[in-house]
């Protein structure tokens, strides 16, 4: 039994028409599924992914319009990274973000990676980084404003603050089965580490960076943030053995939920932040063809009843 790396990241918008615009025509992200929180059905969850949404792809987003300013910190993901394919591709993008007035710190080299950090519109905070021609990487969307050999390939890693390292470093070793593999100075606290675990075949995809220590403050969640991250299993068979290890330790997991396009367990870590584990299938194309995806409010059939009632209560975004 073994994860197979990042399934998605789901952050925060209170902007949902000028995120879609953001993540779908500067990033040249697909929004392959429009739907709702399956737990507020008066905010859309939108996913951005590949060409088919591939899992390991998805950048996902709850729209609440009224939630405070993010404040990252100790407790948060307070950065998503995600993949472009060499060098040739940072540099496109570093031109690509100027030209559209978005601002970047340039390429550097942190940890060994070339990257390119910026803020999308509500501040949150993200990185291309250079995956090396790293494998599972997505399917370029042909109506793109990007590229393909620019196209970004999904999920590089996410960044967790916590007050305390063991405590959140046990879990990812010792119950999820990550492993240690190297750390860097942090960039934003001269003199403290950042360490990097993998898991499953490791690499691009595969990271969690974690960032410890007194000195963090204490984060606050709210648009521009993260809520949770995914990680991936390839099945329910699977799932209900890590719902059984996590439930072990004294975690509390909770049962698992069924969001039609993959099935859910979640719980948090001693740092706070809030995992998900979640199967690759059935994907997102169980009611939408390829071609088609995101084009219109997808529902679970579970909700299909109450269409007329939550498309009342949401603003139409143009897609």
């Amino acid at each position: 039994m073994e994860l197979g790396g990042l399934h998605h990241v789901t952050a925060i918008t209170a902007q949902a028409v000028n995120n879609v615009t953001f993540y779908t025509q500067v990033l040249g992200l697909r929004l392959v599924k429009k739907s709702v929180n399956q737990d507020d059905t008066s905010a859309y969850h939108l996913f951005y992914a590949d060409a088919i949404g591939s899992p390991g792809t998805d950048l996902t987003f709850f729209d609440w319009p009224h939630v405070a300013q993010n404040r990252p910190g100790a407790g948060s993901i307070a950065e998503i990274a995600l993949r472009v394919p060499d060098q040739a591709a940072l540099e496109y993008w570093a031109e690509r973000l100027s030209q559209l007035g978005v601002t970047h710190q340039g390429i550097v080299v942190e940890g060994g990676q070339e990257m390119l950090r910026f803020n999308d519109p509500e501040g949150q905070a993200l990185a291309l980084v250079n995956d090396h021609g790293a494998p599972e990487s997505g399917t370029p969307w042909i109506d793109s404003p990007v590229p393909g050999e620019n196209f970004i390939r999904g999920l590089h890693a996410v960044k967790l603050m916590v007050t305390e390292l063991e405590p959140t470093a046990r879990v990812l070793t010792e119950v999820l089965g990550f492993r240690l593999v190297r750390e860097y100075p942090s960039p934003e606290y001269k003199g403290k580490p950042v360490f990097v675990y993998e898991v499953g075949r490791g690499g691009s995809g595969a990271e969690v960076h974690l960032e410890a220590g007194s000195h963090l403050p204490f984060a606050r969640q709210g648009r521009g943030g993260v809520h949770h991250v995914a990680f991936r299993t390839p099945s329910e068979a699977e799932q209900r053995q890590w719902q059984q290890q996590i439930n072990e330790v004294g975690l509390r997991v909770t049962p698992i939920i069924d969001r039609f396009y993959f099935k859910s367990i979640y719980f948090r870590e001693p740092g706070g932040i809030l995992y998900e584990i979640a199967t690759d299938g059935p994907g997102f194309t169980v009611d939408e063809d390829t071609e088609n995806l995101g084009k219109r409010l997808a529902l679970p059939p579970f909700l299909e009843t109450k269409r007329d009632q939550i498309e009342a209560q949401l603003k139409p975004l143009a897609t």
